[in-house]
């Protein structure tokens, strides 16, 4: 791609995010996580009300009368984008590529990061760790991550969402808000996902594309797995082959939610045929 469509590109993402950012998230975002980083500010006596969970045992056994821990929000969040860049985000049967529907998002929640003072960074990953920009504040250091996000071509072509995750946890020492924007073509994320969601806020925003999930009556069709490059034909005239096709779509989504309700995970899953701010604005209402 040339510099100046490139900066084409930026320019465009940059006007569209930054206005939704201005006009709807702004509000919400500040609900949905301001107060989700807690930092102790002292003890003191208990009062009527007051959460039995932040009780200070230690303090309480001391002075033989009930103690608890008060806490104060934050001034300003550290806000990490995990997003995946393998292969298959190279998909669209519709609108966009799942490729420029996570740039969008990432722009949109960058934006409405640094329109609250925090800190914004992201870690692209692949089958590997394929880039880290560390978090900053500042328009200039958004439209960094938006130009990789646009520009990046990565090393490998596959996926491994644990793998992100352990760099996370290795890279970003204080707790931090970390959306984890991916197709979830992987498998065994369990258990980084949960030790994950220890140390920092996790939130999960499954991309995809509508043709991923029912396969059309065309008879003969080529399939490529992007990532893997094995390539099968198959029958689509087949109704037993597209009844397959789609309970293996929905059995897998299930499997997805699953596992992240089971750890406390927030999530919501964005169409590429569909607007995606309907589906952020619920996530941050319900978090807020």
């Amino acid at each position: 791609m040339e510099t100046t469509e490139l900066l084409k590109r930026v320019r465009r993402i940059e006007i569209k995010t930054r206005g939704l950012t201005q006009q709807i998230f702004a509000g919400e975002y500040h609900s949905a996580f301001k107060g989700r980083g807690m930092a102790f500010s002292e003890v003191r006596e208990y009062q009527y009300g007051d959460d039995i969970r932040n009780i200070d045992w230690n303090v309480t056994a001391r002075f033989n009368h009930p103690y608890v821990k008060t806490y104060e929000e934050e001034r300003e969040l550290t806000v990490m984008l995990l997003i995946d860049v393998s292969s298959s985000r190279e998909f669209a049967s519709h609108v966009r590529l799942k490729k420029n529907l996570i740039t969008e998002i990432s722009a949109v929640l960058a934006f409405s990061a640094i329109s609250n003072n925090d800190k914004i960074g992201a870690i692209l990953f692949s089958d590997q760790t394929e880039k880290f920009i560390p978090p900053k504040k500042g328009v200039q250091h958004i439209l960094r991550i938006i130009r990789e996000l646009i520009y990046f071509e990565p090393q490998n072509p596959g996926t491994n969402i644990s793998g992100a995750l352990e760099y996370l946890i290795n890279a970003i020492k204080k707790r931090s808000t970390a959306f984890l924007i991916s197709d979830f073509i992987d498998n065994g994320y369990d258990d980084a996902l949960k030790i994950g969601s220890r140390k920092h806020d996790i939130i999960a925003l499954r991309v995809y594309d509508q043709r991923e999930t029912e396969l059309p009556d065309v008879g003969m069709i080529s399939m490529k797995d992007a990532e893997t490059g094995k390539q099968v034909w198959v029958d689509s005239s087949l109704r037993s082959v597209r009844e397959h096709y789609t309970r293996y779509w929905q059995e897998k989504t299930s499997r997805i939610h699953e596992v992240l309700q089971k750890l406390g995970i927030d999530y919501t899953d964005i169409a590429t045929h569909e607007d995606y701010v309907k589906p952020l604005m619920q996530l941050f209402k319900k978090r807020a």
